[in-house]
């Protein structure tokens, strides 16, 4: 009866979402496409990098809230149509490294930096990464074969779909050996276990009227399954040349435990519920998401606090047209609108990412637009603070301290139960084309400590850590799993 009058007392008070722009004249350039999060340069807060159009892309240190551009001195301002980028610690020395992703031109289209103490060097020759055509989309480092170091899989629109296994630093592309070499026009992709059984599987979103793959891990090797359960279209029509599935995204929807998909199509986007077992239910017109139109990118983020995840969708600008954007509050039962008119106008329509960028515990939401007169905009979330600090974050690493762990789901119960309050994995592929190297945030509707689980699936087994009684008062706690 107590959870039950939580959850009427955060729907009666529901929090109008106020979002104002941080330093709008730093962040005024127009012509982003990608975006993503990492604390480069370890003093503890998210700094973000934003890739260009062509114009030199931009590393925002962040000290304290404040950004300032970094990345000519770091050694990332390359002045390449950037379409992609993945922070990743591929050499395990503690520090994110960074993979980014350019469209066909003048060289290589991967460029993999190595991090040495907040400088980046070009390490893409040196890894065998050194790739010379293709339409990148998005990377994903994760550790498939459960040896410790990061793997990493590549998602083209005009070709093969890469995965480079990583042996001690040099990569080598395994994937018609594995069954990932997939030969459709791929945009997105997100991993995680959605089988339940020990390793992690992958969702490819595919365009072009063609089908989506669910990719399910058997020791190693992957057979396409998105047929089978039911997730070969994501909710648009089949066949249909002018639909696709930009970007799929992974999250636990409805507060059960199990990782859900949602979809954000060219045609109506997608909802299905992970009912476990490896079984999924559409439910996308029953939660009122089936919008019919044209979307780039989708974030889900607990932005107001209440316990259940919300989500961002990014409406794309195509054919004369600038399908609008959506933030989306949900109920428990449906997804209702709630996009302020100063987020509306901003017609972002590529990179979506939440982060607490202030650190006062609620989650910041960064925007990209692609339009030479559009935006990379930082956009404060207004929440009071008495409910900003009602949260956690959990940082999750193998035992050494690295974040090698992409794709493991972190849970929070009530202290001392087994009430569940929320799950969420570690990114493996969010916003457009990215991968964040960042901690993953609960907000929640009432100050109780918690127990933190983090389950790291690898090598068929569901490997769980505990940290108990836990206070959410907006700070990070690491929990590190085998």
């Amino acid at each position: 009866m107590k959870a039950f009058a939580l959850v009427l007392l955060a729907t009666a008070v529901a929090v109008v979402p106020t979002f104002e722009p941080v330093q709008p004249d730093l962040l005024r350039a127009g012509g982003a496409f990608v975006n993503a999060f990492a604390d480069y340069d370890g003093d503890g807060d998210p700094d973000l990098f934003v890739g260009f159009n062509g114009t030199a892309n931009r590393l925002y240190r962040n000290d304290a809230g404040t950004l300032t551009e970094v990345a000519a001195a770091a050694g990332l301002a390359d002045a390449r149509a950037t379409r992609a980028a993945a922070w990743g610690d591929i050499d395990a020395d503690g520090d994110p490294d960074l993979l980014l992703g350019f469209a066909p031109g003048a060289g290589p289209v991967l460029r993999l930096y190595r991090n040495d103490r907040g400088i980046f060097a070009d390490a893409t020759s040196a890894a065998d990464l050194t790739v010379e055509a293709g339409a990148v989309r998005q990377p994903a480092w994760i550790d498939i074969d459960a040896d410790g170091d990061l793997d990493l899989f590549v998602a083209f629109r005009d070709r093969a779909n890469a995965f480079y296994r990583n042996d001690a630093g040099r990569f080598r592309d395994v994937a018609a050996e594995v069954g990932l070499a997939d030969t459709r026009k791929s945009v997105g992709a997100v991993w995680f276990d959605y089988d339940e059984d020990g390793d992690l599987d992958v969702y490819v979103g595919n365009m072009d009227g063609d089908a989506n793959g669910l990719y399910r891990n058997d020791k190693g090797q992957f057979t396409d399954v998105a047929e089978r359960v039911g997730l070969a279209w994501g909710g648009r029509a089949p066949r249909e040349t002018t639909n696709g599935t930009v970007r799929p995204c992974a999250a636990d929807v409805n507060g059960d435990g199990h990782i859900d998909l949602f979809t954000a199509n060219y045609g109506p986007n997608g909802l299905f519920l992970n009912r476990g077992g490896g079984r999924f239910d559409d439910v996308s017109r029953a939660w009122g998401i089936a919008i019919d139109a044209r979307y780039d990118s989708c974030a889900f983020a607990d932005f107001d606090h209440d316990g259940r995840l919300d989500l961002y969708v990014n409406g794309t600008v195509t054919g004369g047209t600038s399908y609008r954007d959506y933030l989306f509050r949900n109920t428990g039962s449906a997804f209702e609108d709630v996009t302020p008119d100063n987020i509306r106008a901003l017609q972002a329509d590529h990179g979506v990412q939440w982060a607490d960028v202030d650190g006062d515990g609620d989650e910041d939401l960064a925007l990209t637009g692609s339009r030479p007169d559009g935006m990379h905009s930082l956009l404060r979330n207004g929440l009071p603070e008495e409910d900003a600090r009602r949260s956690i974050r959990v940082r999750v690493t193998d035992t050494r301290g690295r974040a090698t762990r992409a794709g493991a789901e972190v849970r929070l119960y009530a202290a001392g139960t087994r009430r569940l309050l929320g799950a969420r994995i570690v990114d493996t592929g969010s916003g457009y084309d990215a991968q964040n190297d960042a901690p993953v945030h609960f907000g929640l509707p009432s100050s109780g400590r918690v127990d933190v689980e983090v389950i790291w699936p690898s090598a068929g087994r569901r490997s769980a850590t505990t940290q108990t009684n836990v206070a959410p008062t907006g700070k990070m706690i690491a929990v590190s799993v085998k």
